[in-house]
């Protein structure tokens, strides 16, 4: 997969600022760790540059972040998975993957965002997996349809 050009990225960054559509920087963190240092220096303070990392393998790193958002939604972790949605939504732009972006914005975010990170699972071929807890109840395939987890009720907070 080709990754955006760093100016596209740099673009992106000071567009997410403008916006206030990051407010807390959740959808930066992925940019910035796509940038070389020269293209860094235009959206972080030099104070920060020592604790720059460049990421180089973005297509691992979405794969390693899908498996985390997923287990995310089925902890039922609302904080950590709005923050994978935000974190994959920004993996797929910066692959280069409008499709994918657009699949995501248009699934709804009910149940801890499944249907959206289904969206982005669902996008890339890659797989979105049906775990069980130990008594076999909890689906990830139902949340991402938008239901509880768990049929009878579910006693780890999410619902209909």
């Amino acid at each position: 997969m080709t990754i955006r050009t760093q100016e596209e990225i740099v673009t992106r960054i000071w567009a997410l600022r403008a916006n206030s559509g990051d407010a807390f920087g959740f959808r930066e963190e992925v940019l910035v760790e796509a940038l070389d240092l020269d293209h860094a220096h235009q959206v972080i303070a030099p104070r920060h540059s020592a604790e720059w990392n460049q990421r180089a393998d973005h297509e691992s790193y979405a794969r390693d972040y899908l498996r985390f958002a997923i287990g995310k939604i089925i902890d039922h972790r609302g904080n950590s998975a709005s923050r994978s949605v935000d974190k994959l939504g920004e993996l797929a732009w910066l692959l280069g993957r409008d499709d994918i972006v657009a699949a995501m914005d248009h699934a709804d975010y009910p149940m801890y965002g499944a249907p959206k990170v289904k969206a982005f699972a669902d996008g890339f071929g890659w797989p979105f997996l049906d775990d069980l807890d130990g008594d076999g109840r909890l689906s990830l395939a139902r949340m991402a349809d938008g239901q509880q987890c768990d049929p009878p009720g579910c006693e780890r907070g999410c619902a209909d």
